[in-house]
């Protein structure tokens, strides 16, 4: 065997099977090699066979086939620098107040030829800031609806890439918001036109700009239409944090007697009262169908012991028992108009004025909402 060359043997996977591996993938150029044009040939036959004779461009995708070449599907975009692409960020896609919102925007971007990519950060503010900076450089823009950011780290991602926030104000960045302070101060003047004083805000979460306006709002309306107004919370703007408020929201009342409880209870467990409160206003619908549940489950009857309201109107706002009251957001229409006033943007068009686009809201009324028991 000295003096003799070993023949090679196939790597295991490679023997007739025309295998790749170890190989760098075909390029344009090795395309345009082989059939004997120019590589600008082989571009224009791949994406545009209309301006390149039948017979060239039969022979490129044959070959381009034969090779395995696959085009970069970027590479189109490297004149422009645009990818056609756009990110919708929202904080919990478990939650129904997204899914209205999350179509429109989807309408708006497949009209205008683009891709929309959605990402869901859980609530987490620092998943939202890495998903911004690892897809900063590949699409065209960002529309965070209901962001958890703060406004310092908004404003420096909208300085990189075009930006709009929806649900949302930060300055210096376009934004689409329903209208708060109108729709609390329809919430708060039904309550009072009822005969309600006593109206307990459950908060969402401490980051959300949305619970924020709608809680001074609230206690703006309130103190007009001499209301006592209070919050408690934050909560998780969920049904979960609705029953934890609920719990708040109650506490016994040692000055109860037994002669209203069924002869099996004890005679020393309190009756439940909501004592601080006639009404309640959700800061979602989440959790005001959460409140609604665990007041019910406390022993008092929703609306005759407490009235309660929501925000945002979810798909299912009116399937619950009772049905809810609830401030209905146009979310579709926000999800659309966000959309598009990025995509404007996108394309060099630079924000008419520096105020957020305010979509009307409206009260819707159901059965979660009536006049207060005597002496409540």
């Amino acid at each position: 065997m000295c003096g003799k060359r070993l023949r090679e043997l196939p790597c295991p996977g490679k023997a007739g099977m025309g295998s790749r591996q170890g190989r760098s993938m075909p390029t344009i150029y090795d395309v345009a090699r082989e059939c004997g044009v120019a590589p600008s040939t082989v571009s224009r036959a791949l994406s545009q066979p209309g301006r390149v004779s039948a017979t060239t461009s039969e022979r490129i995708h044959e070959v381009a086939a034969r090779m395995g070449y696959q085009p970069n599907p970027l590479a189109k975009y490297l004149p422009t620098g645009r990818t056609e692409t756009i990110v919708l960020i929202v904080s919990d896609i478990a939650n129904p107040v997204y899914s209205p919102m999350i179509r429109g925007a989807e309408e708006a971007a497949s009209r205008a030829g683009y891709t929309l990519v959605l990402s869901d950060i859980e609530e987490s503010p620092e998943r939202e800031r890495d998903v911004m900076e690892k897809l900063l450089r590949t699409v065209d823009g960002f529309a965070l609806a209901t962001s958890r950011l703060s406004d310092a780290a908004i404003r420096t991602i909208a300085r990189q890439r075009p930006m709009v926030t929806m649900n949302r104000v930060t300055q210096q960045v376009p934004s689409v918001v329903p209208d708060n302070d109108q729709g609390m101060r329809a919430a708060a003047t039904h309550l009072a036109d009822l005969g309600h004083s006593r109206v307990t805000y459950i908060s969402g979460p401490a980051t959300s700009w949305a619970n924020v306006v709608r809680w001074r709002a609230l206690r703006s309306v309130g103190e007009q239409l001499g209301m006592k107004v209070r919050r408690i919370g934050p909560y998780a703007p969920t049904v979960a944090g609705g029953w934890a408020a609920a719990a708040d929201l109650v506490k016994p009342d040692s000055k109860a007697r037994s002669g209203n409880r069924g002869a099996g209870e004890a005679a020393s467990a309190p009756v439940r009262t909501a004592a601080a409160t006639s009404a309640v206003i959700g800061y979602n619908d989440l959790l005001a169908i959460g409140a609604m549940q665990g007041l019910s489950d406390l022993g008092l009857s929703v609306p005759a012991d407490v009235s309660v309201v929501g925000c945002d109107n979810i798909l299912g706002s009116d399937w619950c028992t009772p049905p809810l009251t609830t401030l209905a957001s146009p979310l579709r229409e926000l999800g659309a108009t966000g959309v598009r006033n990025l995509l404007a943007m996108i394309k060099g068009a630079q924000p008419r004025s520096r105020r957020p686009v305010v979509l009307p809201s409206q009260l819707i009324v159901r059965e979660s909402t009536a006049a207060p028991a005597k002496g409540n």
